[in-house]
């Protein structure tokens, strides 16, 4: 009986170990509201991260739907100054996560603070590649969350949903032999005017080229943009009942062209990767996850057109 009890235990073992999800969550006592997002910002920025955004929800939640059921809600983005460009390099569409989601929550009625970021096996997953600069990334990423919270529980999500369709969202742009500049100009400019009307906001951009060549490294590329989008009625719904999704918000746009390549190329993470590793199940969610989805698929796809 000793045998078996051990051999179930060992097993038992096994199996938690192989049954990893997508996110890594910390949860942290925060009654005293003293660990605030922008200390976080901080210790990232202090240790090798740049910053891609910083946005408070609360006050556009109360604006636009008259209420919000979270003490603290931010979104924020943040990039690795050094590996992200190795990154992106070696794997030009790792520009969806340049920057990457930092999720940080704390409900109403709650005591306890959440962040919630992606592993790097879910990042590669997502980007079918290979998790080794990934995984350098994502020492130094909990290296900061636990140097600044080292009392924090840290967990990791449920086990994600088995998703078969396409990960990354791409659509490309010929430019049969045209100036890539005015073709650049053209399309991103399509973009932000293609957004809006569909109820979309681009929070900020990044000259990601401009800084792969600074001080003079060459660089695969003529251009490399990256736009950080939302929308605010997709990140409300979910947030009700899957909170921690708000580590893929906002989206990350990627638009470049390599030097070698006679096309744009334009993308984004698809919604199936919240539903998917944030196991959205909420009809309501699941349906404005789809709609943003099919929104944003046809502003790429007019332009490609």
């Amino acid at each position: 009986m000793k045998k078996i009890i051990i051999l179930a235990v060992a097993f038992m073992c096994a199996v938690s170990l192989q049954a990893k999800g997508d996110l890594h969550l910390f949860s942290v006592d925060n009654k005293s509201g003293k660990i605030t997002p922008t200390m976080i910002e901080k210790a990232f920025t202090s240790n090798g991260f740049s910053l891609g955004i910083n946005s408070e929800m609360n006050v556009p939640f109360k604006k636009q739907f008259q209420k919000t059921t979270f003490k603290v809600f931010t979104l924020l983005t943040v990039y690795h100054t050094k590996l992200s460009q190795d990154l992106v390099k070696a794997y030009p569409q790792a520009g969806v996560f340049v920057p990457m989601g930092v999720g940080i929550y704390q409900g109403d009625k709650e005591d306890t603070l959440h962040i919630s970021i992606l592993t790097a096996e879910a990042q590669a997953k997502i980007l079918g590649t290979d998790a080794k600069i990934l995984k350098s990334i994502e020492v130094d990423t909990l290296k900061v969350i636990k140097g600044l919270l080292p009392n924090a529980k840290h967990t990791l999500s449920e086990d994600s949903l088995k998703e078969s369709r396409a990960l990354v969202t791409k659509y490309e742009f010929d430019l049969d032999g045209e100036d890539w500049e005015e073709s650049k100009e053209e399309v991103e400019m399509y973009l932000k005017g293609g957004a809006k009307p569909l109820g979309f906001v681009m929070p900020g951009s990044i000259d990601f080229n401009k800084e792969m060549t600074a001080n003079g490294v060459e660089s695969p590329f003529d251009f490399y943009d990256t736009f950080s989008i939302c929308k605010l009625k997709v990140i409300y719904t979910v947030a009700q009942t899957r909170p921690e999704a708000s580590a893929f918000a906002p989206c990350t746009v990627m638009v470049y062209k390599k030097k070698d390549e006679d096309k744009i190329v334009m993308g984004f993470p698809a919604v199936y990767n919240w539903l998917s590793s944030a196991k959205v199940d909420n009809k309501e969610a699941h349906a404005v996850l789809m709609k943003a989805q099919e929104d944003f698929e046809s502003i790429l796809a007019e332009i490609t057109e």
